[in-house]
Formats: C-alpha cells, sequence, structure tokens
C-alpha cells in the first residue's frame, strides 16, 4: 500500500486507487496515515470526525468507515473474506492502526530525507544538505490533505507538516546561500517573502543575497516592507538580530560577502 497526503489525499494498493470519493473515510485514511504503525484511538477519530459534537451512533458509524475502507483495501489486495484488508487496517484495543512500512507513506520519506539533510548541513556539507531538502520539498505537491476538510487532529497534524515544510525550505536556501547561489535565489525569495511577510527568517535570506547581488537599496526596502507589516499588524519592531542585519547592509559589514563565513551565524541566527 502507498499513500500521499502531502497534498491530494491518495491510497494505492497493487496500483489500484483505494482512496474513498467520501468526506470522512477519507479524513480517517488520512490521519491513520500520518500516524502510521501507531493505533489512533477511537475517541481521537470520533473528535477527527464530529469535533465535540458526536451523534449517538458515532462508535458505529466509525466502524462502517472502517468496513468500507477494509473493503476497497481488500478488493485491490483480491482478498474474498477481507482477511487481508484487516492486517494492513488494524483493529487494536482501544483503537485502529494503519500497517504498512514508513517508506509506503510520502509523510514519512518527506521526514527521512529531511532529518538527512539536517545532518549533512550540521556537518557543513552544503551541496548534499541542498541536494537532500530539495527532494524533500519535492515530495510535496501541494498543501497537506488539501482535498479534506480536516477536523482538529488532523488541522493539528496539518500545521506541524506546514511549519516543517517551510523550516526545511528556509535550511535549504541557506544552504544554497553558503554555496554562493544568491543571484540564483533571488526571485524564489522574492516570492517566498511576499507570501510570508512576517517571516523574518526569509526576509534575512532575502536581504543578504540582495546585498551580495549589489541591491544593498534593495535589501534595506526589504527590511522597511517587513518592520510596516509588523508595526502595523502586530505592533512590534522587527527583532535584535534583524535589526543588526539591516545595520550590518548599510555599513556594507564585509561579513556579507564571504558566503561560507561562519560569523554570517551571529546574524541569520
Amino acid at each position: 500500500m502507498h499513500i500521499k497526503v502531502l497534498g491530494p489525499v491518495e491510497a494505492k494498493v497493487n496500483g489500484r486507487s483505494v482512496t474513498p470519493s467520501a468526506a470522512k473515510p477519507r479524513q480517517i485514511l488520512a490521519l491513520l496515515a500520518l500516524h502510521s504503525g501507531s493505533v489512533v484511538s477511537v475517541p481521537t477519530l470520533i473528535e477527527e470526525l464530529w469535533d465535540d459534537r458526536p451523534p449517538r451512533s458515532a462508535r458505529t458509524t466509525l466502524q462502517t468507515y472502517i468496513l468500507q475502507l477494509r473493503r476497497l483495501i481488500g478488493d485491490a489486495l483480491a482478498a474474498s473474506d477481507e482477511s487481508g484488508a484487516k492486517e494492513v487496517l488494524v483493529t487494536r484495543y482501544g483503537g485502529y492502526l494503519l500497517d504498512v512500512p514508513e517508506e509506503a507513506v510520502d509523510v514519512h520519506e518527506f521526514e527521512r530525507l529531511a532529518r538527512a539533510g539536517q545532518n549533512a548541513y550540521d556537518a557543513e556539507d552544503f551541496a548534499v544538505a541542498s541536494r537532500l531538502l530539495r527532494s524533500a520539498l519535492d515530495i510535496w505537491r501541494g498543501p497537506a490533505v488539501v482535498d479534506v476538510r480536516p477536523g482538529m487532529p488532523l488541522s493539528v497534524e496539518v500545521v506541524r507538516l506546514e511549519e516543517s515544510r517551510l523550516g526545511v525550505m528556509e535550511m535549504r536556501i541557506e544552504a544554497d546561500m553558503r554555496l554562493g547561489k544568491h543571484k540564483a535565489l533571488l526571485s524564489e525569495l522574492s516570492v517566498l517573502t511576499v507570501q510570508n511577510p512576517m517571516n523574518e527568517n526569509l526576509c534575512a535570506q532575502y536581504m543578504i543575497s540582495l546585498f551580495r547581488a549589489g541591491r544593498q537599496w534593495q535589501a534595506l526596502d526589504a527590511f522597511r516592507a517587513l518592520r510596516r507589516t509588523l508595526v502595523d499588524e502586530l505592533g512590534v519592531e522587527p527583532s535584535a538580530r534583524l535589526q543588526q542585519l539591516q545595520h550590518a547592509i548599510v555599513t556594507s559589514d564585509p561579513r556579507l560577502d564571504r558566503a561560507e563565513a561562519r560569523q554570517l551565524q551571529g546574524l541569520l541566527a
């Protein structure tokens, strides 16, 4: 069984789609896939489907949805008695478990590549880090579980995944900056800073890349745009580290021109 949740939910067994068309079974599949190998409790599944207003028939209806999922899996496995499906979607005390290999779910592959990229970055092998982190990001096909209206448990997972995706993207950009690819990053960073107007990490990366490309005034403009947004939306000033970076750009601090310089960490950390 292979399941994708980083984008539209998609599940296949033996090359045959077993993705349920109905909304609530798809919710269940997505939540079980994100926790594959672990038991998801019945109360958690009920909360996912009905929040804090479950019907009296919630447990019976949940069992019906589980049977529907097993039937789809069983048909794809060509198991007439659904015994094979029961070994994939397992009933455990208090809940259900999706028993599939870790590599069968795209989110786990994303996290594996992200960890490997982080390790390469920590070892200062920035070329390998960039390649691994880019491979992790390439797994995404859009927002996580984009075709599912999530309940609270799934919403928490979606927020976690999107934060993880953004962190991996920032690390990959930083690895590319360490490789001196600041000019190639400008168009990407210009879009990302518009999409994330209060993200100081992306703004800092954009400012440094602009400075290294000989666009000092645009780097200062990027700072002013971020400051204006923070003051207008939150009533706060940019952090001390970003103000330090602005000062470094105003004074043309030579550290900003050394992509590999460890002193740069003081401006971005």
